[in-house]
């Protein structure tokens, strides 16, 4: 009888020790669905698609044939803090937040401002870069040498970007021109008067390239505040969008942020100085 006894304990003790097995089981898949909702929202499992244009030196560009860049670095560090791998996808900027909306990338991270705008229609992360911006002109223009003076001229500016909307507020003609290098080019030839851009943008130019033919002025953050530049995710997103935040959080406390912003702009633009 006492054996039977025995056995009988030891046998709730088997099932108990199961049971918390079980239960501990049940924890981690808990933990895991939770990384499946991520996973569920991914354009492909287990990758980050992100849409950049990457012809936008410092914040996504080729050297030597290889994609590199601000964003591209924040983008891996992004993904590999989400347990996932970053799958680049290089896109014209018109068609960069179109991609978004229409599940082609789960992200886009391409010096975008968030604007009343797009946050209607889209999620934006936390801010990683406060941006400035400049006015270049062509060397020897003296009609334009603020902001306000662009009222009544020709500006080149990417259709559906921040310049182009900062352009039409202080009342320019917007000439259509998806790429900085170009719209340099139009100020040159005289075929627009000015062109809107990243101080970020046109100091990186400038240390490779020659610049006399043009004046760049700094636009001063009483006349125009600094843009505050974000990722972009789709509005049905909203647990990527959550891990995003976090782990933007997290690389801003660890401090790869001010690392790559002095890597690749000599400064750390990544606060709201």
């Amino acid at each position: 009888m006492k054996k039977t006894i025995i056995r009988t304990l030891a046998s709730v003790a088997g099932l108990a020790v199961i049971a918390l097995g079980l239960a501990a089981c049940g924890s981690s898949s808990s933990s895991s669905s939770k990384g499946d909702t991520v996973d569920s929202e991914l354009v492909s499992k287990g990758k980050l698609t992100v849409g950049l244009e990457g012809t936008y030196a410092p914040y996504s560009y080729r050297a030597n044939g290889k994609l590199t860049g601000f964003e591209v670095d924040l983008s891996k560090a992004i993904a590999k803090k989400l347990g996932l791998t970053a799958d680049f996808k290089p896109t014209k900027w018109d068609s960069l937040i179109q991609g978004v909306g229409s599940g082609r990338f789960d992200i886009s991270l391409n010096n975008i401002t968030e604007t009343p705008e797009r946050a209607k229609a889209y999620s934006f992360s936390t801010p990683y870069v406060y941006s400035r911006y400049v006015l270049i002109t062509k060397k020897g223009n003296k009609d334009i040498t603020k902001i306000a003076d662009i009222k009544g001229k020709k500006t080149a500016d990417a259709t559906g970007s921040d310049n182009e909307a900062l352009a039409k507020k202080f009342g320019a003609t917007v000439v259509p021109s998806q790429e900085f290098t170009t719209s340099l080019q139009l100020v040159k030839d005289g075929r627009a008067d000015a062109t809107i851009n990243a101080v970020s943008a046109w100091s990186t130019y400038a240390k490779t390239e020659d610049t006399s033919a043009w004046t760049a002025t700094e636009i001063p953050s009483s006349d125009v505040p600094a843009a505050k530049i974000a990722a972009l995710l789709n509005k049905k997103s909203t647990a990527l969008t959550k891990a995003v935040n976090k782990a933007i959080k997290e690389l801003r406390e660890d401090g790869t942020l001010t690392k790559l912003s002095k890597q690749y702009f000599n400064a750390d633009i990544t606060e709201d100085k």
